[in-house]
């Protein structure tokens, strides 16, 4: 009875880490298009750059269509994900300096090791949390957030109108329960280079 109550709660926290995908909109990159707050020129350059470099990535070597995550904003590229070896890691960095409008990269994959199923339920867990804070967060445009958890670690890469908001983000994080650390990539809208008028 326990590991059909376990097997269901998975199966629950799963599928609801899959809400917001649809959040991607046509430009991918995890941000609503209604609350972004760059122009919409700009959302199609970061498209297009996170598309051409998803697509070089993936060229290099099918596996990494699974294993690695590439983000776009304002022209600065987040990279996360495992992959065997260092080797590949600098491969990958590679390939996203060499993408056309690039201003930075910030390569947050790590090395594979074996697989863990209650380390992988866990980030799944402590995702999903971070997910459903952000929602109910009435000071918080969740929509413009994008989470990946790995080791107990968060990664939150996004769009923050507000140094508030920014802050209001990352104490969230930190409030989960058993997180190991918080690395927030979030740009505040004064930052971006163009943004709605």
């Amino acid at each position: 009875m326990k590991n059909k109550i376990f097997l269901i709660s998975l199966v629950f926290l799963i599928f609801t880490g899959c809400v917001g995908i649809s959040s991607k909109g046509i430009f991918g990159t995890g941000v609503s298009i209604a609350l972004d707050p760059r122009s919409l020129g700009t959302q199609i350059d970061d498209s297009v750059m996170q598309k051409n470099l998803a697509t070089r990535i993936i060229l290099r070597d099918k596996t990494y269509l699974l294993s690695v995550s590439t983000k776009v904003l304002d022209g600065k590229i987040f990279l996360t994900g495992k992959v065997e070896d260092p080797e590949e890691k600098l491969q990958i960095t590679k390939l996203a300096w060499e993408t056309k409008g690039v201003r930075s990269v910030r390569n947050d994959i790590t090395i594979k090791e074996d697989f863990n199923f209650k380390q992988s339920a866990k980030d799944l867990l402590i995702t999903s949390q971070l997910r459903t804070a952000l929602i109910f967060n009435k000071k918080i445009k969740a929509m413009n957030y994008q989470i990946d958890t790995y080791k107990k670690k968060i990664f939150i890469y996004g769009i923050s109108l507000t140094g508030d908001e920014r802050k209001e983000v990352i104490s969230e994080a930190k409030e989960i329960l058993d997180v190991k650390d918080v690395i927030a990539s979030i740009v505040l809208v004064e930052d971006l280079r163009i943004q709605k008028n």
